[in-house]
């Protein structure tokens, strides 16, 4: 068993599956959950950094859009459009809890750029020496590239080493990582990773939900990106949220990467 109860400093990272339904809308149950849980969390003393996804479906939802954009200006103008939402459901949320939430939107070119790396570190230590809980997405409105992160799974991996982070954790809609599709019945739970390999890799294959980009493959190159720094990883089931509390208890079902 991987001791994870000590670890003080920590990224959590949701994606668009876990705080919307289908259909986009906000899952308003899931989102209280998520501020409630969080907001105890760092009450604990821990601090807490939060990358969420979800700002295109967001969008996509304010405006009836039944199916996401196929183009990048299409998916730039739901990110601008959900964006602005999003962070107000969150900041409404966690000051039920009377936390304070900052935004801050990233692209590659943060993580590239040394004087910008800096920035962006500087601030998220000052923000958490302040007790407030940095809200990181990609900045997808003004993005180069393929809107620059897959899900946010490498942009939480890179936000992880920025922050030096002790833990990271990876929500998804599976108890974790498995030998094979967890779909069938005799495919079986890998609770520790000690090497990511290729056949690792090669079970992976493919995208999550419709309305994500990412997956388990991007999930396993986040958790080879923290490797580097010698951060664990958690790939974890977001179903429900209080598992964070069996995680810290070393009690929880999931994959760790140590």
């Amino acid at each position: 068993m991987v001791d994870l109860s000590g670890k003080k400093r920590v990224v959590i990272k949701v994606g668009t599956s876990n705080i919307a339904y289908k259909t986009g809308n906000i899952n308003i149950r899931r989102v209280e959950s998520l501020a409630r849980i969080i907001s105890d969390i760092r009450n604990s003393g821990r601090e807490v950094i939060f990358v969420t996804s979800g700002a295109i479906s967001v969008g996509m939802a304010r405006m009836n859009l039944s199916k996401r954009p196929s183009d990048t200006p299409g998916k730039q103008a739901c990110a601008a459009i959900g964006q602005s939402e999003l962070m107000n459901i969150y900041d409404t949320e966690f000051t039920k809890h009377n936390r304070v939430v900052a935004q801050i939107l990233m692209t590659r070119d943060v993580i590239s750029n040394k004087e910008r790396r800096q920035n962006a570190r500087n601030t998220i230590e000052r923000l958490l020496e302040m007790g407030v809980i940095p809200i990181i997405n990609a900045n997808d409105t003004i993005s180069l590239e393929n809107l620059d992160f897959d899900e946010n799974d490498t942009l939480s991996a890179l936000v992880a080493k920025l922050a030096d982070a002790d833990l990271l954790i990876m929500f998804t809609d599976v108890d974790g990582l498995y030998d094979k599709n967890p779909a069938e019945p005799d495919a079986k739970l890998i609770p520790v990773v000690e090497k990511i390999t290729q056949d690792m890799i090669h079970a992976a294959g493919g995208k999550g939900s419709e309305l994500s980009s990412g997956g388990m493959l991007t999930k396993l190159e986040a958790a080879m990106l923290a490797k580097e720094d010698d951060i664990p990883s958690v790939i974890i089931n977001g179903e429900r949220l209080e598992i964070l509390y069996d995680l810290f208890e070393n009690n929880a079902v999931c994959t760790v990467f140590v």
